[in-house]
């Protein structure tokens, strides 16, 4: 029985798509045809796929650009054998040729030649509506990268104006920095005024705080209006930033239940866990296990034999934006005093140092996420020396940031089920 598959290497403005019955013995025969990427081109090319029969589909991830064409053959190609339409993603290098040899039309054909040996490097592509969480959660990372660029350029230009705050302010972000700076950047020249718009937590002397300030009697007005535009766009990028986050909120309405429990663990909040959901989905039912996870986020020991020797567990590379959080959460986590985690930490540092130490923390916090979102268990503290007043303190935090992004929490009595 005939089993056809087609290969697409992906370009901005153009497919080089191949058809081939890959049940017969020797070599392929492939139908070749150049593709549009307009919207009108995709669809002929989801009808032509129909026509053609074709069972499965491989693509190569050449940078945004296989985004439209995975979703257009998502919605409209549907193929008459019901145990067939599977999409592929190829990761691009798994498909590289010899130097000198790449070509559009034989690049596609070795997609299929690979797939069918098993030699490609597949993506998990989630559905529609975990692409669109990803979407939002990847703009409010590339935003919150913006902000920390923008801290460190208004610094830089502070001590290009002799303006020593950052020296006795920890936060140039923070609320008293922002009067004074904003104070300035109205065209303030008194330094004692300026001293005076610090909060009394602040644990800097007003004398060092005027001395700091000393510069902007004689400040240059480009510096003030730079400040201005500094600060106006620190506020806008702030503005957007809380936008997304009543967008993704809005999103993950329906799955306030799986936020609230993993933002109950410690090193994460509710932040970290819509940012979990986004990625691994709400119920993580992609990943069969928990190693399964780790090892899609790259949170695990990884294996480089030759001979029957081991030379090296280095992790592999996996999920960049999961093992950046993973890895702040298990900072965080053992940081908790009295948790379990500070336990394993301080169990592991002598022998594997602190590099490790964190990786296994990281590593088990990514088997607990699974459990939490796979079984839909909650977290209970096991650490030994967890206080009622701390674990309150947590509660309400958590509180308060969830009703701030619009869901609805009812305090209700603890269930009595298995702790994760």
């Amino acid at each position: 029985m005939p089993y056809r598959m087609a290969g697409v290497d992906v370009h901005k403005k153009m497919l080089a798509v191949v058809i081939a019955d890959v049940a017969v013995e020797g070599e392929y025969q492939f139908v070749r045809r150049r593709v549009g990427t307009s919207p009108s081109e995709l669809r002929g090319l989801a009808e032509w796929f129909v026509a053609q029969e074709v069972d499965d589909v491989v693509m190569e991830s050449t940078a945004q650009y296989w985004r439209p064409v995975w979703e257009t053959l998502e919605r409209s190609w549907q193929p008459s054998r019901p145990a067939s339409g599977r999409l592929h993603l190829a990761q691009a290098q798994s498909n590289q040729g010899a130097r000198g040899r790449k070509r559009d039309f034989p690049d596609a054909e070795r997609l299929v030649k690979r797939l069918v040996a098993h030699e490609l490097t597949l993506s998990c592509v989630p559905d529609a509506e975990p692409r669109l969480w990803r979407t939002v959660m990847r703009r409010k990372q590339q935003l919150t990268s913006n902000r920390v660029q923008l801290q460190n350029r208004l610094e830089s230009l502070l001590e290009e104006a002799h303006l020593k705050l950052s020296s006795f302010v920890s936060d140039l972000l923070g609320a008293s920095a922002r009067r004074i700076l904003q104070a300035v950047a109205d065209g303030d020249t008194s330094p004692e005024r300026l001293a005076a718009l610090a909060s009394q937590r602040l644990r800097a002397p007003p004398e060092q705080l005027r001395d700091a300030l000393g510069a902007c009697t004689t400040l240059h007005p480009v510096y003030r209006r730079l400040l201005a535009l500094t600060l106006e766009e620190l506020r806008v990028l702030e503005d957007h930033l809380d936008q997304l986050d009543q967008e993704l909120a809005n999103l993950l309405r329906a799955h306030q239940a799986g936020v609230q429990r993993l933002a109950e663990v410690p090193g994460l909040g509710v932040d970290s866990a819509q940012q979990i959901i986004a990625d691994v989905g709400a119920t993580a039912a992609t990943f069969p296990s928990g190693k399964h996870l780790a090892s899609w986020v790259g949170a695990c020991p990884g294996d480089e034999e030759r001979a029957g020797v081991n030379y090296s567990h280095r992790s592999p590379k996996g999920n960049r934006q999961m093992r950046r959080l993973l890895n702040q959460a298990a900072h965080a986590a053992v940081k908790t005093k009295g948790s379990i985690f500070e336990v394993v930490y301080r169990r592991l540092v002598p022998r594997l140092g602190h590099a490790q130490a964190i990786g296994a923390v990281a590593h088990r916090l990514c088997r607990l996420i699974w459990k939490i979102l796979h079984q839909g268990v909650s977290y209970e503290e096991r650490g030994p020396a967890v206080t009622t007043q701390r674990a309150q303190r947590r509660a309400a935090k958590m509180i308060r940031e969830l009703r701030g992004l619009g869901y609805r929490v009812e305090l209700v009595p603890a269930p009595s089920g298995s702790p994760a």
